[in-house]
């Protein structure tokens, strides 16, 4: 997935500002999702919910103001409730990776209760696209 970093993207230095990141990881991991016919919002309506449990977040380099870059989203682990998507974030482009992360999700129902994931929906999260 690409993305445009703006002006309000950024902090006064024009270099991404780092929580920024998070909201490109969930841009991603809804993206991933979706490409594999699993839309977040059918889950709501159902009244599933993921809910993030863990993130973690390596800056090796700066995006800047007028950069594209592309954020690469998959699975690094999957168990019965929770996944481990992993992120890596380019200047298009270029292969060195700026930032990489990973975010643990779990599903959950209205009343926050874990949810275990079907076989289904583990098929289609891991299939390719």
């Amino acid at each position: 997935m690409e993305i445009r970093i703006y002006y309000d993207d950024t902090d006064s230095g024009g270099v991404v500002y780092h929580a920024n990141y998070l909201k490109y990881f969930e841009r991603g991991r809804t993206e991933y999702m979706r490409q594999r016919g699993v839309d977040p919002k059918d889950m709501v309506a159902q009244g599933l919910i993921f809910v993030i449990t863990n993130t973690e977040l390596s800056f090796l380099a700066p995006a800047r103001y007028g950069d594209i870059i592309t954020v690469d989203t998959f699975i690094e682990e999957i168990s019965g409730a929770s996944i481990i998507f992993g992120y890596k974030v380019h200047r298009k482009g270029q292969p060195k990776p700026l930032v990489v992360g990973t975010t643990k999700v779990a599903m959950v129902n209205k009343d926050m209760k874990v949810q275990k994931f079907t076989d289904d929906f583990i098929a289609r999260l891991k299939s390719k696209v």
